[in-house]
């Protein structure tokens, strides 16, 4: 029998999501139907309420080969395996004369751990050998969680910590996970036959497709010990986060409590001798660490190399020490020394990786109020290996409501490791052929909204306190009745913002950090005139369609901090190699962000409103159009006066509606 058309499969899944057709989801369905057919690389732009997921999904289960998707958002990931998939596998099923399987993949430490859970956590001499179980209150919010914890390991089928409602605190959680370094093997493991972990990468081994989320992608990528099951496809949603997400993976840090963590968890395993040198090397590194200023090291100092090379030194003679002793006077050694390796492995493979100081890397010190001082080493750039690990051996499409920078597909193809488009070879795995794809948006964002930019205003400078920003800012508020999201780009600068918005007018404002996220933005959807003022995670993490976010306010572009040691170096090998470091990534950063906070503000096609940028550079600075060009093509205005009648047009429409 022939196959069914994927134009007929679409329409059977949406009738079955009680749906409508959209031009752009027919294009991008087809688009990737081809790309997974032929075995190209496919990127595609598919904006908010396009219904992007059934837009891939349908050619994907059509196509019959195993299929991976990664996302990076919980939200996302949920959305898929309990509402799209499920509904789209029944109504393809009569169609597709089978019934594809699926399953959700995370990394290990997201699942219950029986052995943690039943044998304890294994502690340090000096923190006391005891059962969190029995010595935390019943009374305590840690003993409730605990408790709750062991009632729901006698009900839950998967284990998953996101199916646990309400959740628990990530203290509690850590003392019923362990990471995959941690794990001690389902073959070791007294409860390896019933390990929620191993039953999900089982039910995953079956699956026709496999949810997972960008950094599980990267470990697997990265880490060359195969996560994810073999697949032919790999579709990466979200996938403007990519870079960070890998990014953050291939990120080591060394810091004084985590290195002290590794002495206390190795001291009652090896001899005397090599705890002794383990204490001393972590003793001069924590001395180092007092002194740290935050910055890049562009050559590590002397002292730190020695520090390093004692670390490291120390840390192998720990580890062979690991491998040949036993501590009768240590209950359940074996999950013991497992924690003890895992935190002197990252200590060894830390330091030595800087040590070995290469080309590709950036070394920078941090301080933070809370943790104190770290010691980081992240890579120049992950295009390469991007273009080795993920693009070879499979087809891989991409998509986001943002990928197209600036006008093309160019900026991100390059971060991803391709070549510009339509220059990659088809014999060549150094520069895979692509394409890119606009799908476009089903909403009329000339007709539903308006970019305004405050092109009157000072330019912003280091200092936080804008007067005629703040000025600027309270009187849109107020035209707009409140329903405003304030996007800013420090937490500094929101805090000032809501301090002084609240002095100033009569309407409730939310800060965040006030509250959880989750508790913020329901508070922000149920009520008119409250305004939420935050900084980045709210730049993507706000979907609130309706009359009750109207205006979108952003404080200044989005460039990266000048002091940020990974962006300032990825932008001076750009120069090095004869680019223009500034658009290729301080522009390109402030871009995605700019599109993504814009991106909140038309969210169903009854939508209206006003997004307002409080920063003059966007109209006046040569980058300005390539900004705006990247965001929705918005009716665009430096009117003050236009854009107050708008709003409160909007608002008493709003009112009356």
């Amino acid at each position: 029998m022939s196959k069914p058309a994927v134009t007929e499969l679409l329409k059977a899944a949406v009738d079955a999501v009680k749906g409508t057709e959209r031009p752009g989801q027919a294009a991008m369905a087809e688009a990737v139907a081809e790309a997974v057919d032929t075995g190209r690389h496919l990127l595609v732009q598919a904006g908010t309420g396009t219904g992007k997921s059934l837009g891939y999904l349908v050619p994907a289960l059509a196509h019959g080969e195993r299929v991976v998707v990664a996302t990076a958002t919980l939200a996302l990931q949920r959305q898929l395996v309990e509402r799209d998939l499920p509904r789209t596998v029944e109504a393809l099923h009569p169609l597709l004369r089978r019934r594809p399987e699926f399953a959700m993949l995370k990394g290990r430490s997201n699942y219950l751990c029986l052995h943690r859970l039943h044998e304890g956590v294994p502690q340090e001499e000096e923190e006391g050998l005891f059962d969190p179980f029995e010595s935390a209150a019943p009374t305590s919010k840690l003993g409730k969680d605990l408790l709750r914890l062991r009632d729901w390991s006698d009900e839950t089928e998967t284990g998953d910590r996101d199916d646990l409602k309400p959740g628990v605190s990530d203290r509690a959680w850590s003392q019923v996970s362990v990471t995959s370094r941690e794990c001690l093997g389902a073959t070791k493991c007294a409860y390896g036959a019933e390990c929620f972990a191993e039953a999900a990468r089982e039910r995953a081994k079956l699956a026709d497709v496999i949810v997972t989320n960008h950094a599980l992608l990267a470990i697997d990528a990265i880490e060359g010990a195969p996560v994810l099951p073999s697949h032919e496809v790999l579709i990466v949603d979200e996938a403007h986060e990519l870079v960070s997400r890998v990014t953050g993976v291939a990120t080591g840090e060394l810091t004084p409590g985590g290195v002290n963590r590794a002495v206390r968890r190795v001291a009652k395993l090896v001899d005397e001798k090599a705890a002794d040198q383990l204490q001393t090397a972590s003793e001069t590194f924590e001395r180092l660490m007092e002194l740290a200023l935050p910055g890049r090291l562009e050559t590590v100092p002397e002292d730190l190399q020695y520090a390093l090379m004692a670390l490291r030194d120390a840390g192998r003679t720990c580890l062979s020490a690991l491998g040949n002793t036993r501590d009768k006077s240590v209950q359940d050694e074996d999950a013991v020394r497992k924690q003890a390796k895992a935190s002197l492995e990252n200590v060894h493979d830390v330091a030595e990786r800087i040590l070995t100081g290469s080309e590709f890397d950036v070394v920078w010190y941090e301080r933070h109020e809370r943790y104190g001082a770290s010691l980081r080493v992240a890579p120049l750039s992950v295009s390469g290996l991007l273009r080795e690990k993920l693009f070879t051996d499979r087809s891989v499409i991409l998509t986001s409501a943002t990928l197209k920078l600036g006008g093309d597909f160019n900026g991100v193809g390059a971060s991803l490791g391709l070549a510009p488009e339509g220059i990659g070879d088809e014999e060549d795995a150094e520069t895979p052929p692509w394409k890119g794809l606009d799908v476009g948006s089903p909403f009329d964002y000339r007709k539903q909204g308006i970019l305004y930019v405050a092109k009157h205003l000072s330019p912003p400078g280091r200092d936080a306190q804008r007067g005629d920003m703040l000025d600027e800012l309270a009187e849109l508020v107020e035209a707009a009745g409140g329903r405003t999201l304030g996007l800013f780009s420090s937490m500094r600068a929101a805090r000032t913002a809501a301090e002084e918005l609240r002095g100033r007018l009569g309407l409730p404002i939310l800060l965040q950090g006030e509250e959880t996220l989750g508790e913020l933005i329901r508070r922000f959807a149920e009520d008119a005139e409250t305004c939420l003022f935050g900084t980045l995670s709210l730049w993507q993490g706000v979907d609130v369609p309706g009359p009750n976010c109207q205006l979108v306010v952003m404080d200044r572009v989005p460039f990266p901090r000048p002091d940020d040691p990974l962006m300032s170096a990825r932008q001076k090998a750009v120069e090095e190699a004869g680019g223009n470091g500034f658009m290729a990534v301080a522009a390109t950063h402030a871009a995605l962000l700019m599109a993504q906070g814009a991106g909140r503000l038309v969210r169903a096609t009854g939508d209206r409103g006003v997004v307002a940028v409080l920063d003059p550079r966007l109209e006046r600075a040569r980058y300005g159009g390539f900004l705006r060009t990247s965001m929705p093509d918005f009716w665009y205005t430096t009117d003050r006066d236009q854009v107050r009648r708008s709003l409160a047009a909007i608002d008493e429409a709003a009112k009356s509606g």
